[in-house]
């Protein structure tokens, strides 16, 4: 039997199989709000047959984009947009999920297709906000250290936008900590040269990371589980480790956090990653390991035997798949023919399905 289409339980919510869609930007959401193809994008991954589908990074304020084009869920116009979409996952099989982020001093950049480069405020960009007053790139424009009291606000951002996610439907969601985005920042030192109460020491550059964790999952329902991405290492001597990330993972699941969504980098631009298939497993692996929590591989996740080896052998307990899914989003059916298992398809493609 294949393990990669078998359920995986957290809390009170069943997983249909391992499968699940990784966030995945689009930028294309004018003022932050969702559109038909949101619903196209992600809704053709549920009807694909992921067990879960979660939303690219969705910010919970408006200086927390990455771009002015990036999703947002910091009103309730925001969730409105979203509830259909939620509803459309869960009314095909799939687990709606949303990820809550901020930027920090990534945010205010163009979209990738037009390089990416700094928005200024002239053209509607806005001063990103960051742990210290360190830019992200030579180009990048000097992002303003929060105080204490940006900090609480933050917190707060974080908390009303979990509020807002499960009033649109989302069953799921996953605090973005990984990237080089805001939370990330505070807790690499390559980006936090802080010397307050959040900066400094490993138990201080916990600190606010651990405050939004806590902040989600005190308004998040018992019975249904709440996801931390991570960035495992910065691939940076001196920066964030697998060693601090499985520090951190400890005390975000004592926390009440339930699963660990294990990717890497992102804090600084010019880090040598060895990219390949697999290459991010070993963080799941070991987080897995040394918190005993549950964990999701991702990165050049590509094949259905790959995927299954990695559930099957305990590797992780389920896998992310992103870029494979904007190639194929019927990738889980057409899996599933790979490994034997007879998946249904939907009413509506059954004849297409290959015997």
């Amino acid at each position: 039997m294949s393990q990669l289409f078998s359920p995986l339980k957290l809390r009170g919510l069943n997983f249909k199989n391992r499968i699940f869609v990784s966030p995945m930007c689009q930028y294309s959401a004018p003022d932050g709000i969702a559109t038909s193809w949101h619903l196209v994008h992600l809704g053709s991954r549920a009807v694909g047959g992921a067990a879960l589908v979660m939303t690219e990074a969705a910010a919970v304020s408006q200086a927390g984009r990455i771009s002015p084009w990036d999703l947002g869920i910091w009103s309730d116009t925001h969730a409105q947009a979203l509830a259909p979409i939620a509803g459309f996952i869960s009314e095909h099989g799939a687990v709606p999920a949303i990820q809550l982020a901020h930027a920090g001093r990534k945010a205010s950049t163009d979209v990738p297709w037009r390089g990416g480069r700094p928005v200024p405020t002239d053209e509607g960009g806005w001063q990103p906000l960051a742990p210290s007053a360190m830019p992200f790139a030579p180009d990048s424009p000097v992002p303003a250290a929060l105080c204490s009291a940006d900090i609480d606000r933050v917190v707060g951002d974080f908390t009303d936008a979990a509020r807002r996610s499960l009033d649109a439907g989302f069953r799921v969601a996953e605090i973005h900590m990984a990237h080089g985005y805001l939370l990330h920042e505070f807790l690499s030192p390559l980006s936090n040269r802080r010397n307050d109460e959040y900066g400094g020491s490993l138990v201080n550059r916990l600190r606010f990371p651990l405050r939004v964790a806590q902040a989600v999952r005190a308004v998040w329902p018992q019975d249904l589980p709440v996801f931390v991405r991570i960035s495992a290492t910065d691939w940076v001597e001196g920066g964030w480790d697998l060693e601090q990330s499985i520090h951190l993972v400890r005390r975000l699941k004592e926390a009440g956090i339930d699963f660990i969504d294990c990717s890497s980098g992102g804090v600084i631009p010019d880090a040598r990653i060895p990219a390949g298939p697999g290459f991010q497993v070993p963080f799941a692996t070991a987080v897995r390991h040394e918190a005993q929590i549950a964990t999701g591989a991702v990165g050049f996740v590509t094949d259905p035997f790959q995927a299954e080896q990695i559930v099957a052998t305990g590797l992780a307990d389920a896998v992310l798949l992103a870029r494979q899914l904007l190639r194929d989003p019927y990738w889980p059916l057409h899996a599933a023919r790979a490994l034997a298992v007879d998946l249904p398809w939907p009413a509506q493609y059954e004849r297409a399905k290959l015997r």
